[in-house]
């Protein structure tokens, strides 16, 4: 597990840190930011330019994440637990390049955008 000043321990086998999803982001690098939050979450707020895909339909969007099966995708939720179970799920399904973000939207507000007010 690594550490920065700014934020708690992550493991970087399955998480990557908001400051590399806002590197990830202003390098334009070509990767899935999948948001897997309720509705009722994503209607609040959302880091711009993810997919909203909710955890409890994960099987209704299979077909269409197949796309991004070796490429790579960053899954977030709002702490970051409901994050590791997609991740791990993804995993499981044949997904090469997957990871969550560590402390979710909450850790983003803190790290990257203090305007998404944690909840």
């Amino acid at each position: 597990m690594t550490t920065d000043s700014t934020s708690a321990a992550h493991d970087p086998a399955w998480e990557v840190t908001p400051r590399d999803v806002q590197c990830m982001l202003q390098r334009r690098e070509e990767f899935l930011l999948l948001d897997c939050r309720r509705p009722d979450e994503t209607d609040v707020q959302v880091i711009q330019g993810c997919t909203i895909v909710p955890m409890q339909n994960l099987a209704l969007y299979m077909e269409e994440l197949r796309a991004w099966e070796s490429k790579p995708i960053v899954v977030y939720c709002r702490s970051g637990s409901r994050s590791l179970r997609v991740t791990s799920l993804l995993r499981q399904m044949g997904f090469e390049n997957v990871k969550s973000m560590a402390g979710g939207i909450n850790r983003w507000s803190a790290d990257i955008d203090p305007q998404i007010k944690p909840y």
